[in-house]
């Protein structure tokens, strides 16, 4: 099979039976459901690119175990260039439908491909001989799945041995000769519901008392005692203007239970060894910061798009305040885009040779993600002006009563159609001024750690002492000589 068509992907779906509840209700046909079938189209659109001779090479790699063409989004990154189209591919992807949704999974085994063979390397195990089995299967069938990493937490102070409820961490209650058992919840999963499987990993360091919590697996996602509660971002009512974003891309996240889940050691990529815990939590978050420096500029420029558009529509582009702010949303975009690109190019191979991108600058872009985009939705209201969120219904608007006042009455420039205008509003709307935009807001902000985790790691792994170096040989605390080398 290799690469799935969207129908296949679709029949992949209808072929496993889930368990998921979302509003009140016991959800029996996702690929259908109206609140769900919006985030399916998004997955769909990984599967039907992958085909378009157009991103040949972009949304497809050779497998490096196969060596048979392969979607992207399965791929265990081999060099620099992998990781560049990587960041290429997640900003097309993501102008489309702003959260392509593809990414967690492949960042997770990607971190696993490193951590399972270091495992390996210490201990004798076999977690490596598994991930490549698992992997080339997920290749062969280009499986669609998503990463389950957060869990539910209970009290932050305690750690997870410590909590009163030992279940609010995902851990290992039994073991057998055919494998384990697991129990406790993740929260935050995004895309748990378009999803063949689900890759799992521990949360945060742990300590030897923590060790039954250092566990990470592979399972499908109508596996017996596997649940999903979910929400949606997609609107209930479905209309011609009204929500034109929310209507056709959707997003789930869902509180994952694990009630009593058994997995079998096939499928186990890690089974108390605590101290890689950490390791494998750090290489996620540097893969996953790093998909953002693709999916964050591309929600820029849906937002520089729109504020230009309505600055057009308006009248008012020429105006230098207006120029100003698209000027600083194109610089935000292109800074976080840079950042992507430059932590590709400064990738390096670990363990068995899957490449990394640079840390400190995966972390700079996602920082200016998160601490951006609350100053580009003002940009884009302040732009726009008031009607981004004082715009008719288009059950008024196409009323035929109403409708030539408003025909009239919301004009803007002559040669623009007023319903380009009003669309170009209901857009602005959407992105900015309805629920999904608090979604953007929080999954720029939090998704991939938030701001100050990122604070963190640059502060950590910047090198402050060359800097130091320099200044102090340029101050003659220090001999030229001992000026620092540029490595790049």
């Amino acid at each position: 099979m290799v690469l799935k068509t969207k129908e296949q992907y679709l029949e992949s779906l209808k072929q496993q039976k889930p368990t998921i509840y979302m509003f009140g209700e016991k959800i029996t046909d996702r690929v259908n459901h109206p609140l769900l079938r919006p985030q399916i189209e998004v997955i769909a659109l990984t599967y039907e690119l992958a085909h378009d001779p157009r991103y040949d090479g972009l949304t497809t790699a050779v497998s490096h175990i196969t060596g048979e063409k392969i979607n992207r989004f399965t791929h265990i990154h081999q060099s620099t260039d992998d990781l560049v189209k990587k960041v290429q591919m997640t900003r097309m992807y993501a102008r489309y439908c702003v959260c392509i949704q593809r990414c967690m999974a492949i960042d997770a085994l990607n971190a696993l491909s490193i951590v399972t063979y270091e495992i390996d390397k210490k201990y004798g195990t076999n977690y490596y001989q598994n991930f490549l089995k698992y992997i080339e299967w997920f290749q062969r069938n280009d499986i669609m799945a998503t990463c389950a990493m957060t869990d539910v937490k209970g009290d932050r102070r305690l750690r997870p041995s410590k909590q009163p409820d030992p279940d609010l961490y995902v851990h290992v209650v039994e073991k057998g000769d055919d494998g384990i058992v697991v129990r406790g919840a993740k929260c935050h999963t995004t895309a748990g519901v378009p999803s063949n499987e689900l890759i799992v990993l521990p949360t945060r360091a742990l300590t030897e008392d923590d060790k039954d919590y250092a566990v990470a697996f592979a399972v499908p996602v109508d596996a017996k005692g596997l649940k999903f509660v979910a929400r949606s971002t997609v609107p209930r009512e479905r209309g011609k203007i009204d929500a034109p974003f929310r209507t056709k891309w959707g997003v789930t996240e869902t509180v994952t239970i694990f009630d009593d889940v058994f997995i079998p050691w096939e499928r186990v990529f890690m089974c108390g060894e605590w101290e890689f815990a950490w390791p494998v939590v750090d290489l996620f978050a540097i893969y996953h910061r790093h998909s953002y420096c693709g999916c964050k500029p591309a929600v820029t420029d849906m937002l520089t798009g729109v504020a230009a558009l309505l600055a057009e529509y308006n009248g008012v582009e020429q105006a230098p305040h207006i120029r100003e702010k698209l000027t600083d949303m194109a610089c935000t975009a292109e800074q976080m885009y840079a950042c992507g690109i430059a932590a590709s190019v400064r990738g390096k191979p670990m363990g068995p040779g899957t490449y990394v991108p640079d840390r400190v600058l995966v972390n700079i872009g996602k920082y200016i993600a998160g601490t951006h985009i609350y100053e580009e939705i003002y940009r884009v209201h302040d732009v726009a002006g008031g009607l981004a969120i004082t715009c008719p219904s288009e059950k008024d608007y196409f009323h035929p009563e109403v409708h030539p006042y408003l025909e009239k009455y919301l004009k803007g420039v002559a040669e623009v159609p007023t319903e380009h205008r009003v669309r170009a509003f209901k857009l602005a709307e959407d992105l900015t001024a309805h629920g999904f935009a608090g979604w953007i807001m929080v999954a720029s902000c939090h998704g991939g750690g938030s701001p100050e985790a990122q604070r963190i790691t640059i502060y950590r792994d910047y090198d402050f002492e060359t800097r130091k170096k320099i200044a102090k040989c340029l101050a003659g605390i220090e001999p030229m000589e001992n000026f620092p080398e540029f490595k790049g």
